[in-house]
C-alpha cells in the first residue's frame, strides 16, 4: 500500500490577514434567521469561536441520487464560519468528513471572508440509509456542492471561491468541472491527478526526491530490515491491537497482510509528511525493534491498518477504485520478503460485498476540460510530496490560471511557502477573483494549522 500518504490540509497555517472594518454587524439573530430560512437548510446549532465570526453547524437536504431526487434523501453536514453579509465566501472540502476543528482555509484568510466547511456523500453521517454506492461519483458530489452553493447565496451574494487540499483539492476541481459557472475562482492544494490509471509516475519521482540519495537508501534498507523481523514486528502490532481492541479479518485480511502495508508505505508516507529535514530519523538496520517500530507508527500509524482505521474512508477507496484512479509503486525492491503482492489495489480495502468497477476515461474527461476550457484555477503543489509526481496541467485553452511548486514543500505546500513574488502574484489573484482589496495591516497568528490524516 502506498496511498496510505495523504495528509489533507483542513486549515492552513500562516500570518492572520485583518483588513479594513467591514460593514456594520446585522441584528444577533438576522443571520441565524437568514440561514433557517434557507429551504433545506437547518441549523443544528451555534458554538463559540473566535473574536469577529460566529460558527453555526448546518445540514442540508440533498438527493442520494440527484438524477432521481424522488428515490431519498440524505442530511450532509456542513459548517459556517460567519465573517460579515458583504464578505466574499470561500466552500471548502476536505474530500473526507468535515474536520474536527473549524478553522480558516489560507483562501478564507486571504479575502477575510466567510467559510463553509462541507462534508464528502457518503462519509459518516452524510450518507444515505441504505446506501446505494453507485450513487458515490464526481458528478453526484459536485451537484451536492452545487446545490449548496446555490442555496446559500440567498444569504451569501458576494463572490465565492472554492478550495480544498488533497482529495478537497480534487473535488473542487472535480466541482468545477461540471459547473465551471457556480464559483468566481478555485484554489486546489496538492491535488493529484491520475490521467492514466494504468501509467504512473510515482515510482521515478521517489527514485528521485530530496537532496540526498543516502536517505532514499536507508528508507528501503529500514523497510526490508523490518520485514526480516517479520515475528518480532508482528508480536508487536497484535499486542498492540488486541490493547486496543483492534481487527483484521473484515477488511484487511489478516495482521500480516496489515504489516506488510504499514512497510509498504513508509517511503511515500515519508516524503509526504515528513520529508529531508527528518532523514536522520531513519533508523539504521542496527537499531532495536522498538526503534523500527516507533518509526513506522510514526510515519505511517499502524493502527490505519486495521480493521477500524480503513473502514471510515471505505468511500474514498471506493472512488479510487470506480474512477479517480490509485497510484502504483513497485514493491519489487522487497518482493524477495513479502507474502503478499498488489497489496495497494483499493479493491483490498473496501467490503467485499460492496460491488466495484472501475471506469477507465473518467479522469481524462475531467483533464481535458482543465486543459481545453478550465478558468480561474489555481494549483499550488509541493516540490517534494509524491502526489506532485502527477499533478493538474495546464493547456492552450485555460483562462486565468494558475500553476505553482512551492520549492522544498511537502503534502502541506501552501501559498505563503512560494518565493515573495509567485507569493505576491498568488495572493493578488485571489483577491481579485473574490474583488477585494489586500489588508492594510497583518496580526499575529491566531490558529494552529490543523491537520486531519486521510488515505491522501
Amino acid at each position: 500500500m502506498f496511498w496510505r500518504a495523504l495528509v489533507t490540509i483542513a486549515a492552513v497555517c500562516g500570518v492572520l490577514l485583518v483588513g479594513a472594518p467591514v460593514g456594520a454587524a446585522p441584528p444577533a439573530d438576522d443571520v441565524r434567521d437568514r440561514l433557517a430560512a434557507v429551504p433545506g437548510l437547518t441549523v443544528v446549532g451555534e458554538r463559540p469561536t473566535e473574536p469577529g465570526f460566529r460558527l453555526f453547524d448546518l445540514t442540508f437536504t440533498q438527493p442520494a441520487d440527484h438524477r432521481h431526487p424522488e428515490a431519498g434523501q440524505f442530511q450532509q453536514r456542513l459548517t459556517l464560519l460567519h465573517r460579515d453579509l458583504t464578505r466574499p465566501t470561500v466552500l471548502y472540502t476536505s474530500g473526507y468528513n468535515l474536520p474536527e476543528k473549524t478553522t480558516r482555509t489560507e483562501p478564507t484568510r486571504l479575502v477575510d471572508g466567510n467559510q463553509v466547511s462541507l462534508e464528502h456523500r457518503f462519509f459518516t453521517p452524510s450518507r444515505p440509509d441504505p446506501a446505494d454506492w453507485n450513487d458515490l461519483d464526481i458528478w453526484q458530489a459536485a451537484t451536492d456542492q452545487h446545490r449548496v452553493i446555490t442555496a446559500l447565496r440567498a444569504v451569501y451574494d458576494q463572490q465565492w471561491i472554492t478550495t480544498g487540499a488533497s482529495k478537497g483539492g480534487m473535488t473542487a476541481v472535480y466541482h468545477r468541472r461540471f459547473y465551471p459557472d457556480d464559483v468566481d475562482g478555485t484554489v486546489a492544494y496538492v491535488a493529484p491527478n491520475d490521467v492514466d490509471n494504468d501509467r504512473d509516475d510515482y515510482d521515478e519521482f521517489l527514485a528521485e526526491v530530496g537532496t540526498d540519495p543516502a536517505c532514499r537508501a536507508a528508507l528501503t534498507a529500514v523497510q526490508r530490515e523490518a520485514l526480516v523481523r517479520r515475528d518480532e514486528l508482528l508480536a508487536k502490532f497484535q499486542a498492540y491491537a488486541d490493547a486496543e481492541g483492534l481487527t483484521f479479518d473484515r477488511i484487511i485480511g489478516d495482521v500480516d497482510r496489515g504489516l506488510e502495508m504499514v512497510v509498504l508505505d513508509a517511503p511515500f508516507a515519508f516524503w509526504q509528511y515528513r520529508g529531508q529535514d527528518e532523514c536522520a530519523q531513519v533508523p539504521a538496520t542496527t537499531a532495536s525493534t522498538d526503534e523500527i517500530y516507533a518509526f513506522f507508527d510514526q510515519t505511517v500509524e499502524f493502527r490505519f491498518y486495521t480493521d477500524q482505521g480503513i473502514e471510515p474512508y471505505a468511500p474514498y477507496y471506493y472512488q479510487a477504485g470506480t474512477q479517480l484512479g490509485w497510484p502504483h509503486v513497485s514493491d519489487e525492491p522487497l518482493a524477495d520478503l513479502l507474502h503478499h503482492r498488489e497489496l495497494s489495489q483499493p479493491r483490498n480495502l473496501v467490503s467485499r460485498d460492496i460491488p466495484m468497477r472501475f471506469e477507465p476515461g473518467v479522469m481524462r474527461q475531467v483533464d481535458s476540460w482543465v486543459r481545453s476550457r478550465g478558468s480561474e484555477l489555481m494549483f499550488v503543489n509541493g516540490e517534494r510530496d509524491p502526489w506532485s509526481a502527477e499533478p493538474f496541467e495546464l493547456g492552450p485553452g485555460t483562462r486565468d490560471s494558475y500553476s505553482y511548486l512551492v520549492p522544498g514543500a511537502n503534502h502541506g505546500a501552501k501559498i505563503e511557502g512560494l518565493p515573495a513574488d509567485q507569493r505576491a502574484e498568488a495572493e493578488a489573484t485571489v483577491r481579485r477573483w473574490a474583488e477585494v482589496e489586500a489588508p492594510a495591516t497583518r496580526s499575529a497568528v491566531l490558529d494552529a494549522e490543523t491537520l486531519e490524516r486521510h488515505p491522501f
